[in-house]
């Protein structure tokens, strides 16, 4: 193996199979697991370990006001501190109720 840079540890040898696929599971790869994957000039690959979650959840990463009263009310939720709201399905309307069985699936990118 060629010297590495950084803080990378090597992990043994692969080789892409009649597919170009590799095989990431002694490097710790799991299933469905997501990366980014970058190439620099000398051909070395990087693989940035990703998250993803639904545009409709983003606002709450966008939006610190969102993120903190979330925050908040998970705090009070632990703590047992929440108060039952009753039933609000009296001020749904129905022309403008959203559906969310009916919304289309979060492209996968």
């Amino acid at each position: 193996m060629t010297e590495l840079k950084s803080d990378f540890v090597p992990m043994g040898e692969v080789s892409a199979d009649e597919r170009s696929r590799m095989a990431f599971g002694k490097a710790g790869v799991h299933r469905d697991d997501r990366y980014a994957v970058a190439v620099n000039a000398e051909g070395e690959i990087l693989l940035t370990p990703l998250v993803s979650i639904p545009r409709r959840e983003l606002l709450v990463w966008d939006d610190e006001g969102i993120r903190a009263a979330l925050v908040r009310g998970l705090e009070h939720s632990s703590k047992d501190e929440t108060n039952e709201g009753g039933d609000f399905t009296r001020y749904a309307d129905e022309e403008h109720a959203v559906d969310e069985s009916a919304a289309p699936a979060e492209p996968q990118s």
